[in-house]
């Protein structure tokens, strides 16, 4: 049997996802009183609207994020973003670098790759824009080599947000490596064995977009009974 699991935070009307940018603003186009004239009675909807930086909640970013020349989300194939086999690399409590040592023991050639910090904790609250755990240069460089389909993780950035050059994006977006930023859920996650998919809305010239990531895990029944 197989089991979906959500690895995505729920957008929510006025939470900031990172700080700086806005927070979503979720409204009705077309309520469902004001509907309701056009149609027989008892038969309503409701249109809903949303105003939000493309970079709000659980996000994919795609090259063009980084790249001007870089594939935007229309250009990104489907095979990028979903039914990818997929790893965690847990480093809960490990600080906030998150060097190459935290992969070496990790088959991560054609995989995607989720890292566990355990910072998701901290959604929506002052602490998660704080002192954050990220990947370093060397640990980016090393994915890349190493033949990474896509990096994840549950943390507000995949940088150190205090380096301005943003070593991490530069270095996966340039391979055509996306990123997924904001997960959670990855503690309930098998360490590999699960298939992730992260698929965004197909806007041209977009670099970043919301997704529903989730993980496709196969259950064992008789264990589970």
């Amino acid at each position: 049997m197989l089991k979906l699991i959500d690895l995505s935070h729920t957008v929510v009307d006025g939470q900031v996802t990172y700080p700086g940018i806005p927070a979503p603003i979720i409204c009705d186009f077309l309520s469902r009183e004001a509907s309701a004239g056009h149609y027989a009675p008892g038969v309503s909807f409701c249109i809903n609207q949303i105003d939000m930086p493309a970079n709000t909640g659980t996000y994919i970013d795609s090259p063009f994020h980084r790249y001007a020349d870089g594939m935007d989300l229309a250009e990104m194939p489907l095979e990028s973003v979903t039914q990818l086999g997929a790893v965690v690399c847990r480093v809960v409590n490990n600080g906030r670098a998150i060097d190459v040592k935290a992969f070496e023991n990790i088959d991560v050639s054609q995989k995607a790759v989720l890292v566990e910090t355990g910072w998701s904790k901290h959604w929506g609250t002052e602490q998660y824009f704080n002192n954050h755990p990220y990947l370093t240069q060397e640990a980016a460089q090393y994915l890349k080599d190493n033949g990474a389909l896509l990096v994840g993780i549950d943390s507000l950035n995949i940088d150190d947000t205090r380096d301005l050059e943003r070593p991490v994006h530069s270095i996966l977006l340039g391979a055509n490596i996306p990123i997924v930023e904001h997960l959670c859920g990855l503690a309930v996650l098998p360490d590999s064995g699960f298939i992730f998919n992260a698929a965004p809305v197909k806007v041209h010239k977009f670099g970043s977009f919301p997704v529903r990531a989730y993980a496709v895990v196969e259950t064992d029944i008789e264990h589970r009974q």
